[in-house]
């Protein structure tokens, strides 16, 4: 970790599966991140990258170093998850008109399927 404080926000679900209170599987983990599967899939692997600070999005100015992690993070998951070779989807949903629904920072990692062109 960078010495900051994880800040974890009491009502914030994620720093809840992060603090074990929900005896979740990690995927993958790291002194930044956790990583584990979606409990509403929408593809056969879809899993989360999480950054164990509680950061909002990426309006709330997340420390590069951060941002490092938790982007290298992406591929070794998709490793892990064998989509690797065959490609996978990586997103990021940023504030509410995007979709965020859990405002804690994190990546979707989807693959298992082949996806259409485009971004809608």
């Amino acid at each position: 970790m960078t010495g900051k404080e994880l800040n974890a926000q009491d009502d914030c679900i994620f720093c809840k599966i992060i603090a074990g209170d929900f005896n979740t599987d990690f995927v993958y983990q790291d002194d930044y991140v956790v990583a584990f599967d979606d409990i509403s899939p929408q593809a056969p692997v879809h899993t989360l990258i999480v950054p164990r600070q509680h950061v909002i999005n990426l309006e709330d100015n997340p420390d590069p170093e951060l941002l490092k992690h938790l982007f290298s993070a992406v591929s070794k998951v998709a490793q892990i998850k064998g989509v690797n070779e065959s490609g996978y989807r990586i997103i990021q949903n940023n504030g509410r008109g995007a979709g965020q629904t859990v405002f804690h920072l994190h990546v979707h990692v989807l693959g298992g399927k082949r996806f259409s062109e485009g971004m809608a």
